[in-house]
């Protein structure tokens, strides 16, 4: 296996490069590392997941109010079979809590049956309307007025790291390259059967057939190959994390009957424990405005003051704010150019996570009927991700792991019961954090309420002196 951070790229001809390794391009380089090619997979960033993948609402969708008919229908609907039983495999951490669309005025109340009936044709068929009185016993610190609700019972919470670290993970093991800090800015045309130059911000790169994960950048990559199929708008989401303790007052994920718009603000407990506010929805022109704001925090509050009053009370560990790559158009699009060997992925919205998997195979087919020569698929070598999720035995609270390595009962992040082995474990991976925020993400160390306050000089410490990973065969890791 090959990651690196660094230094020239490798002077050969890749089957397939995957551009982009958000939870998307992970899946589609995953799935893609089931055949017997050379496929590449490069990244801008220094971290895989470091871009729309790691800020967003972390549900697993069922997909009961997408278009009928849609791509993206389909799409979610398979992909969160797929992504289901994956987590289940290699440790990715889902709690199935159910979701209820709550209704606060008559006509929202009039247009749940239509959303029941819209959920049956999406393949979700276990949807019920539940009355008001049977809401309040279920959600007990609603705030007042609300009418009734519409009861999607397999909705899921999951954790949006460890996916796309899994993917990327079990890509890297079963032979893809991995190169960071390797932004593509211009694609050269080969010969008609030669491979096509990739002019990367580490040097030239070759591949055959290419594919376009580039997230909020897929239109700007699409253009370098002459297409104009779709334009990215950045819609911006705030979110509120608010403290551990406020998690008893939320059971389900609480959702708005959708608009046009989106799906709307929710109350939505997180795998981590905390309970999520928000998100907005902002059309914005800047890819990089990923910063919240006064307004779009106090609009937050205004809305869940009339969802969950109480929970406006509780303390706030953090804010956020991610990007969703928006399109004019209603629909995932994903384009195969065959004369080009190269499949465009883009406008894939916040169902994306879900959808991730299946994108992933679909990919593979469009590749496939282009004239790509896959050869036969094989199993992939399996992972075993670390468990960042509460609902689920964690290191500190194995007293079977802390006898046999006694690092897992030392603390250093207090507040999110992280261990020193935790973070060891992190640092020898076969894909280490390039950041504290990396690490956050893979461990959730300087994620709680003290937001490092407190274990942030310890935890950089150990981050400064974790030299170049060597003892992982292949990797390149910058610190």
């Amino acid at each position: 296996m090959t990651v690196t951070v660094s230094g020239p790229l490798p002077d050969e001809v890749y089957d397939v490069v995957v551009v982009g390794a958000g939870v998307v391009g992970a899946a589609i380089a995953r799935e893609l590392a089931r055949y017997p090619l050379r496929t590449a997979l490069v990244e801008a960033s220094a971290d895989v997941g470091d871009g729309t993948s790691k800020a967003n609402t972390a549900i697993l969708h069922t997909g009961f109010d997408a278009v009928p008919g849609s791509l993206e229908a389909r799409l979610v609907r398979e992909g969160r079979a797929r992504l289901a039983a994956y987590a289940e495999e290699c440790g990715i951490p889902v709690e199935p809590i159910g979701a209820l669309l709550v209704a606060w005025d008559e006509e929202q109340l009039a247009a749940l049956p239509g959303l029941a009936r819209k959920a049956a044709r999406n393949g979700c068929p276990r949807t019920r309307t539940v009355g008001a009185d049977e809401l309040r016993r279920r959600e007990p610190h609603l705030g007042p007025g609300a009418l009734g609700a519409l009861e999607v019972p397999d909705e899921s919470i999951i954790c949006p790291w460890t996916t796309t670290l899994a993917y990327a993970t079990q890509a890297v093991r079963s032979g893809v390259d991995l190169h960071l800090n390797c932004r593509v800015h211009e694609v050269t045309e080969g010969a008609p059967d030669g491979p096509r130059l990739l002019a990367t911000a580490r040097g030239p790169l070759r591949t055959r057939w290419l594919v376009n994960a580039a997230g909020l950048y897929a239109d700007a990559f699409d253009r370098l190959l002459g297409h104009t199929d779709f334009s990215v708008t950045p819609r911006r989401g705030q979110l509120i994390v608010f403290d551990k303790l406020a998690r008893p007052l939320v059971g389900h994920i609480l959702l708005p009957v959708p608009t046009a718009a989106g799906k709307g603000v929710l109350v939505s407990p997180t795998v981590y424990g905390n309970v999520m506010l928000g998100p907005t929805a902002e059309d914005l022109t800047d890819k990089r405005a990923t910063g919240s704001t006064a307004e779009g925090l106090a609009f937050l509050r205004e809305k869940g003051r009339r969802i969950m009053p109480d929970l406006l009370e509780e303390e706030v560990t953090a804010v956020y704010a991610g990007l969703r790559a928006a399109t004019e158009h209603g629909d995932y699009a994903i384009r195969s150019h065959p004369e080009q060997r190269y499949v465009a992925v883009g406008g894939i919205r916040s169902t994306g996570l879900t959808a991730s998997m299946a994108i992933g195979a679909h990919v593979v087919e469009l590749l496939t009927e282009a004239g790509a020569e896959t050869g036969a698929a094989t199993d992939l070598v399996p992972v075993t991700m670390p468990n960042l999720g509460e609902a689920y035995p964690r290191p500190y609270r194995r007293a079977d792991l802390i006898a046999a390595d006694p690092e897992y009962g030392a603390l250093v992040c207090h507040c999110e019961r992280v261990s020193r082995g935790e973070i060891r474990d992190a640092f020898a991976a076969d894909i280490p954090p390039s950041s504290p925020e990396g690490l956050r993400r893979r461990t959730r160390a300087l994620g709680g309420r003290c937001q490092g306050f407190y274990c942030g000089a310890e935890v950089r410490a150990l981050f400064d002196s974790s030299s170049a990973d060597t003892s992982v065969p292949g990797t390149e890791a910058a610190r």
